[in-house]
């Protein structure tokens, strides 16, 4: 899968203006540069890697018919997230959210990592994502554009075009989820945020 590059407004600029004008080739090194962090925001939403492929597709078709109405009063990234996000959760309000769970994206250890450990590995990432997954919609996006897209709180409320106050609201309650369902599996304290922090000092 394509790496996106560090977002560059300069860049950014240069390919958005020719792409609004109908300049396809243009349009597609957009795509290009922001294809990992759509198809992230998919995956990390359904568990699935090759939905997340479709859904990520249709996302940038979308956003190449809709890019006349692009203002840029926010990044395209930002933009393109909130196609991603409402693509993503239009499919998940139509289908079963059971997603079956993919393991191809799990990072595999070391070579030489012992195999009982390399297992005990794996299987904590496997129940931190049925965690995720499990937690409900609105809050679990809001919580992949945190803690796995790096997102502001900023960027995730033009996101989801929420108030910022909400974006906050659901963060709090998808860790609280979180700390509650994967304290008892991971032998956690229930206080601890098991890596799910509160940064409310963070939000700009």
């Amino acid at each position: 899968m394509a790496q996106d590059t560090h977002p560059d407004p300069n860049g950014e600029a240069i390919l958005l203006a020719p792409s609004r004008a109908g300049d396809k080739e243009a349009f597609g090194m957009l795509a290009q540069r922001y294809c990992s962090f759509a198809v992230g925001v998919a995956y990390r939403m359904t568990g699935n890697s090759q939905l997340a492929e479709d859904l990520a597709q249709e996302a940038f078709i979308k956003a190449w018919r809709k890019l006349p109405q692009f203002r840029g009063d926010c990044s395209f990234r930002v933009w393109l997230g909130r196609i991603v996000t409402n693509t993503t959760l239009d499919y998940l309000r139509r289908q079963n959210p059971e997603q079956p769970l993919d393991e191809t994206l799990l990072p595999a250890g070391p070579a030489e990592e012992a195999p009982l450990r390399h297992l005990e590995r794996e299987e904590m990432r496997q129940l931190v994502r049925q965690a995720v997954l499990s937690l409900p919609a609105q809050c679990r996006v809001a919580l992949i554009l945190r803690e796995y897209e790096g997102l502001s709180y900023r960027e995730i409320a033009e996101t989801l075009d929420i108030p910022m106050g909400t974006v906050m609201s659901r963060l709090h309650y998808a860790r609280q989820l979180l700390r509650e369902r994967l304290a008892p599996l991971l032998e956690l304290p229930e206080h601890s945020a098991g890596g799910w922090r509160e940064d409310a000092s963070d939000a700009r």
